[in-house]
């Protein structure tokens, strides 16, 4: 399988692994509804969540 640049950083490798629990597959979940929705000021907002904010040295 191919790894993405994102499938690094914050929790993605631990969520592969099952160890993030029910909260973060409830942020996946909005993450995909939010995109899904087109709304670009909702998706900005996501931005600002610690777990999918881009790491200083990718930027």
């Amino acid at each position: 399988m191919e790894t993405l640049p994102w499938d690094e950083w914050g929790r993605m490798t631990a969520s592969y692994e099952g160890r993030t629990g029910p909260g973060y597959d409830l942020l996946i979940d909005e993450v995909a509804a939010t995109r899904a929705a087109g709304v670009p000021e909702d998706v900005n907002r996501l931005y600002l969540c610690t777990d999918l904010r881009v790491p200083a040295g990718i930027r």
